[in-house]
């Protein structure tokens, strides 16, 4: 029999809205990464050549399939509630030159009155794959979402077939809400299962701290030194 749900925060207090749209030029800097607002004209080029892979798109819809059509995509997706970002190397990492593009994400579902957003629509070039752009990447999107946006709640879903993507958002801190099921399609114009996570603001300082950790420790792991 289902159980009706418990309100977590009986005495909740008034929580201000959303600060949105994100100022023209911001930029966030990380260790490794850094991530521009993406330019379609300066950045399309870049992305399309990073990301040209079919592993990177194996359950991501709407793979270009050229450097005008990834320009034409960028500039379609523009709008009030979303914003892309390109990421690119601060240095040189896994034989790739400081500056490097090296993939791509967003914030989507922008709900300024709701104090909410999602990540997503994030593609990394497989070279970076399994290291610290990924934890460093969320790090950076994470603390400017809750900090300075005064984001209340943050989203990330995907496919449930991305079993790697699952294992990655739980990682990160993120808390599993449910099963979206027949939610999306795909590509390939099945359906999709999409599984839904996210971290709100309560629980931003321990994932902020295990974030922060973990990138520690994986630029030490490239680096081939051990954290005292």
């Amino acid at each position: 029999m289902f159980q009706a749900q418990q309100d977590p925060r009986p005495h909740d207090t008034v929580w201000p809205e959303l600060l949105w749209p994100v100022p023209t030029a911001t930029v966030l800097v990380g260790n490794l990464v850094r991530l521009d607002m993406v330019d379609a004209a300066e950045d399309a080029a870049g992305l399309f050549h990073a990301l040209d892979d079919d592993a990177v798109w194996a359950h991501v819809a709407g793979r270009p399939r050229s450097v005008e059509e990834y320009r034409q995509r960028i500039a379609a997706s523009e709008n009030r509630t979303r914003q892309q970002w390109t990421m690119r190397t601060l240095r040189e990492h896994r034989g790739l030159p400081a500056g490097s593009v090296i993939g791509s994400t967003s914030y989507l579902d922008v709900q300024p009155g709701n104090a909410a957003l999602e990540i997503g629509s994030t593609t990394y070039a497989r070279s970076v794959w399994g290291g610290a752009v990924n934890p460093e990447t969320k790090l950076l999107l994470l603390q400017y979402a809750f900090e300075t946006l005064d984001a209340g709640r943050v989203q990330l879903k995907t496919d449930i077939r991305n079993e790697r993507s699952q294992r990655a958002i739980e990682r990160l801190g993120a808390r599993y809400e449910g099963v979206l099921r027949r939610h999306m399609r795909r590509d390939d114009g099945t359906m999709r299962d999409t599984v839904m996570f996210s971290i709100v603001a309560e629980d931003w300082p321990a994932v902020r701290a295990g974030l922060r950790n973990r990138v520690d420790v994986a630029l030490a792991a490239e680096q081939g030194r051990a954290l005292n």
